[in-house]
Parts: structure tokens; sequence; C-alpha cells
């Protein structure tokens, strides 16, 4: 035998430090990737809104009535949208108030975005 040699474990815990500290950095990883995938679901559910009211808007610009229930449900399934007309008052008499309110979902957060502009009545005329 070796009367130099001392076994004393030393390099054992090392290893289980730092595999340790290796797991807990790997976990806190993990939940960072979560919250920003929550955090993009919920911009993109966002920007889903806004395009989808905006080209309401549009269409009702432009042909004097919304997008069809059925290709609105084809564009965007999974949203909802609420559309308001009233006329308009003070500086605004004489046109109408169109608003255009997108709902949607993410895992965990309801999205809501609404947009709303001001026409001249004569745009039900036109085809």
């Amino acid at each position: 035998m070796s009367k130099g040699i001392k076994h004393n474990g030393f390099l054992l815990t090392e290893l289980m430090v730092a595999m340790a500290v290796l797991v807990i950095i790997l976990t806190c990883m993990a939940m960072m990737l979560k919250v920003f995938k929550n955090i993009n679901q919920y911009q993109l559910a966002r920007q889903q809104c806004i395009s989808a009211a905006q080209a309401q808007l549009d269409s009702i610009a432009v042909t004097g009535q919304p997008i069809s229930d059925g290709d609105f449900k084809r564009l965007w399934p999974k949203m909802n949208i609420e559309i308001v007309q009233t006329a308009g008052k003070e500086q605004w008499q004489g046109l109408e108030l169109i608003k255009v309110k997108a709902t949607a979902g993410t895992d965990n957060k309801k999205v809501s975005v609404e947009l709303a502009r001001f026409l001249a009545p004569e745009r039900e005329n036109r085809q």
C-alpha cells in the first residue's frame, strides 16, 4: 500500500455540488421558456385581434358591409368580434361611428382590442 495517497471523497463532493447547480440552472431556464412562450402567445393573439378589427373596419369602409361570418371564422377561427354603429355627436355630427371589438383567448389570458372609425353615411350605397 502507498502511504502518500489520501482518499477523503473531496472530488465526489465537488461533483455533486456542480451537478446540483447545473440542475438549478436548467430548471430556471425551463421556467423562463414557459414565461416567454406565454408572452409570445399573448402578443400573437393581440396582433391577430388588431388585424381582424382593422379588416372589418376596412371592409365596412369600402363595401358598406362587414366581412361575412363564414369568411371571418375561416380567417380567425378562435376569435369573436362585435360591431357597434352609432351616429356621431357634436363636431362629428353627420358621420357614423363604427366600433369594432375583437376578442381572443390565450392559455391564461383574454385579449381584447377595440378600434373605431368615423365614416360618412353615403358608404352604405357602395357595392
